[in-house]
């Protein structure tokens, strides 16, 4: 995202232990150092395919054309994060909007596959980081726990069943709160719904939704990378599937 802090950390804290983590593993290891490597060099202006574009004014996939070489991941803090929440909660039914090269992906994947149960859809417009995301997918070992849908999310989502355990939101700012609440009624109650980049302006809608209680939701911005908005879906009846996460 423009503005968006690429924060690259030394991975030594990320080293295999006794324990079950897939994401520590030397496959995987191998993929986010590269990953992140890259990242490091990030350009922050998009490059448009058409002249007078802007960032305001592009759709979607003129956005997703013009940063199909910036990676724009999460922090392996924020990667952390996201596998313990999937470790402690053990949803079945994972959603992440805004794959990019798949960064975030094996660390939700490696949760799903530690856990034993569970599993990921992921979608993203660029077509240049699905081929990537998926290569990298297969390279850290974790590709049979992901299905990759290409395309626009208020599309590509339609179809997902309930219920929803987990949702991710890391694609394009302005669209988090529209995916949301395209997927609201397929939320299982208790679901967990995590936003990146709150410090960014164009998340402002999105986080005055959730921390409305109106809203059945519960919220608390998490101080990690650029920030993370947690938030737990409580329905109150409203959801259309009451079952397990």
């Amino acid at each position: 995202m423009p503005g968006k802090q690429t924060s690259l950390i030394a991975m030594e804290g990320i080293q295999q232990g006794n324990i079950a983590n897939t994401s520590r593993t030397k496959e995987a290891r191998t993929v986010l150092n590269r990953l992140f490597t890259a990242a490091a060099h990030d350009e922050e202006a998009p490059s448009w395919r058409k002249p007078g574009l802007s960032w305001e004014t592009a759709t979607a996939q003129e956005r997703a054309d013009a940063s199909e070489s910036t990676y724009m991941p999460i922090s392996p803090q924020c990667g952390d994060l996201l596998y313990l929440l999937i470790r402690a909660t053990r949803p079945s039914s994972i959603v992440e909007f805004g794959m990019s090269y798949g960064v975030s992906t094996i660390y939700l994947a490696s949760a799903v596959a530690d856990n034993g149960t569970g599993h990921v859809v992921s979608t993203e417009l660029s077509a240049t980081k699905v081929a990537g995301a998926r290569d990298n997918l297969a390279e850290a070992r974790v590709a049979d726990y992901v299905t990759i849908l290409t395309g626009d999310a208020m599309n590509t989502l339609n179809d997902i069943p309930p219920p929803i355990g987990f949702v991710l939101l890391d694609g394009w700012k302005d669209l988090c709160l529209p995916v949301l609440r395209s997927l609201e009624s397929r939320l299982a109650v208790g679901a967990l719904i995590v936003a990146d980049d709150i410090n960014l302006p164009s998340l402002s809608d999105y986080l005055e939704y959730v921390r409305d209680p109106v809203n059945e939701y519960v919220s608390v911005a998490f101080p990690v990378g650029d920030g993370m908005e947690i938030s737990c879906w409580t329905a109150n009846g409203l959801s259309d599937e009451k079952g397990a996460l």
